[in-house]
């Protein structure tokens, strides 16, 4: 018997982790056998505190976010009957952005980013989990897209203009950090990110996103 998105939900923030979204009954779109897909992300504000007093992350060893990943969404498969779906180590990519948009909680943002119902621009998806049963959406109702009517600054917050709706410049981006003034955007994240109103509610501390921003931009 498939559990209920309430008890997924659950288990994932002992985990540290939160449903962000789930897919289900869109087969042309979902791994073959998958019938629903429920989306992890970080579960702030609490997620950096665990994170950075892991193993993974004391070791120094490459990739510590993708191992703890793997290690607590694993542990979450094995436990709920389901099979584990990294944004990583897959060739191709597994599509990510387009399950975040299928879930109805994520949109494109004013830049092309993915901005969510409750995290902004500061979206990011650890993994998912897959589930060959379909799973009634037992949670709160469905949102409403946060750029309806917002006055949309993150399309004009990039200090170097590399991110604007027109697109996005990475070698200009790249550049900018490199700089003096581009330290802002290194030791507290994405100006353009970070401008997003429901970002700034997110409760995403100041260190994970410089965390971010070193493996961006080693």
């Amino acid at each position: 018997m498939a559990p209920a998105l309430a008890r997924i939900a659950e288990l994932a923030q002992a985990h540290d982790l939160a449903v962000l979204g789930t897919v289900r009954g869109q087969r042309a779109l979902l791994p073959n056998g998958i019938k629903t897909l429920v989306l992890l992300g970080p579960d702030e504000p609490g997620f950096w505190n665990a994170f950075s007093a892991s193993a993974e992350y004391l070791d120094t060893a490459a990739h510590p976010m993708d191992r703890w990943s793997q290690r607590n969404i694993d542990a979450m498969a094995l436990e709920l009957g389901a099979r584990a779906i990294y944004p990583f180590d897959a060739h191709p990519p597994h599509p990510f952005y387009s399950w975040a948009l299928a879930s109805g909680r994520a949109w494109s943002s004013p830049v092309q980013f993915l901005v969510h119902d409750i995290a902004g621009l500061w979206v990011s998806f650890r993994g998912a989990l897959g589930f060959a049963a379909d799973i009634p959406d037992d949670m709160p109702g469905a949102p409403v897209g946060p750029c309806t009517d917002c006055a949309r600054p993150c399309a004009t917050a990039c200090p170097v203009g590399a991110l604007t709706p027109a697109g996005y410049d990475l070698p200009a981006c790249h550049a900018f950090l490199n700089s003096a003034d581009g330290q802002r955007c290194m030791t507290g994240g994405c100006a353009v990110r970070a401008a997003c109103p429901v970002s700034q509610g997110f409760g995403r501390v100041q260190e994970q996103s410089s965390f971010h921003m070193r493996q961006f931009h080693p």
